[in-house]
């Protein structure tokens, strides 16, 4: 798969036939549904694409996930559910046997994995397991942590269900399993495996269960949802409705790349136009256009193309990211300073360079 943005002359819900969907930031935001998220599934069902929820938040079961996401009037099964937690005990397989002894440091939806693999929860490092898997939950303490650190100290394998370092809620970031994680670290010295994004594990487990043959990675985050698409060697969607923003694609490093990129799951539903070179270092997406200059990115739009819309802005997101990834990878300098914000939901021609 090649490292640039790619066109799409059909709603991208036409042309792949199983979506990868991440919740936080993407479906919801905490308990409170994301504009269009609704709406834009709904019509990938109806135009035939399968849906699978990839989360790399362990704390829960699939039930639980599943319920939530119903209720915000997304339609969802247990089965639909793909979780960090169930990557977790798929990684321990590897390398344990069944009933081999396991400190669960997490919420119910590791604890309930972990079982299901064939392992012996335990609670205390006193009780020599062989390894700590360790995921977020809300609850978790310095007291659960310390046991954590004292096993993984006396050579207990340690298996985190990720490592996103915050966690979008709806009053804003809060400290993600990363950071969690990042304690252990700190009094251990030891490296976890990890069994989450942007590690392409739940993708390829999520793709097997489906039996999919054209699989669309769809996140808001570049370091796990689109490293991990990446990762897998599948195409990703960007949605900027959560934590990397426009600016971000811009400026995005090879590995995280977004293969697509749309304001939110609506853009399931339309065909993606491919930035197209032209003249003197201009890259073109439909009326809205950029080129990197002496180090400084440049955007335009052509004069007479009426209101800017929320699509026109995502089109010049688009230019940008052709313009800027060019630019990069033929080794020439940009200047990060030069890149706007980007904000989709607020381009207007006065926000444009001419």
């Amino acid at each position: 798969m090649r490292g640039g943005l790619l066109g799409c002359d059909v709603p991208l819900a036409s042309r792949y036939d199983l979506a990868l969907v991440d919740l936080d930031g993407v479906a919801y935001r905490g308990h409170e549904p994301i504009d269009g998220a609704a709406e834009g599934l709904a019509g990938a069902r109806a135009l035939g694409q399968r849906l699978v929820f990839v989360t790399n938040n362990a704390s829960r079961e699939p039930e639980s996930v599943a319920s939530q996401l119903t209720g915000l009037s997304i339609p969802a099964t247990p089965e639909e559910v793909m979780t960090a937690a169930q990557a977790a005990a798929v990684v321990l397989t590897t390398r344990l046997p069944r009933g081999a002894k396991v400190l669960v440091v997490g919420g119910a939806g590791l604890v309930t994995a972990v079982r299901a693999a064939g392992y012996t929860v335990v609670t205390s490092a006193d009780d020599e397991p062989d390894a700590v898997a360790q995921g977020f939950a809300p609850e978790l303490g310095w007291a659960q942590l310390a046991e954590a650190a004292y096993a993984v100290q006396r050579g207990a394998w340690h298996v985190a269900s990720n490592l996103d370092l915050s966690l979008p809620t709806a009053r804003g970031f809060a400290p993600g399993n990363g950071a969690l994680v990042g304690a252990v670290r700190s009094a251990t010295g030891v490296e976890p495996s990890s069994a989450g994004k942007p590690a392409p594990t739940m993708y390829q487990l999520a793709v097997e269960r489906a039996g999919a043959r054209a699989p669309l990675v769809i996140g808001d985050r570049l370091d796990t949802d689109l490293g991990g698409a990446r990762a897998a060697e599948y195409p990703g969607l960007h949605v900027l409705t959560g934590v990397s923003t426009a600016r971000d694609d811009v400026l995005a490093a090879p590995g995280e790349r977004p293969t697509f990129i749309g304001a939110d799951l609506r853009s399931l539903l339309v065909p993606h136009p491919e930035p197209t070179p032209g003249a003197e270092g201009w890259w073109a997406c439909r009326s809205a256009a950029a080129r990197v200059r002496d180090g400084r990115l440049e955007l335009h739009r052509e004069a007479g193309a009426g209101a800017a819309s929320i699509e026109d802005g995502v089109d010049l997101v688009r230019a940008a990211c052709a313009a800027a990834w060019s630019a990069v990878d033929a080794g020439e300098p940009l200047d990060a300073e030069s890149v706007p914000d980007l904000d989709v939901h607020d381009i207007s021609s006065e926000a444009v360079a001419r």
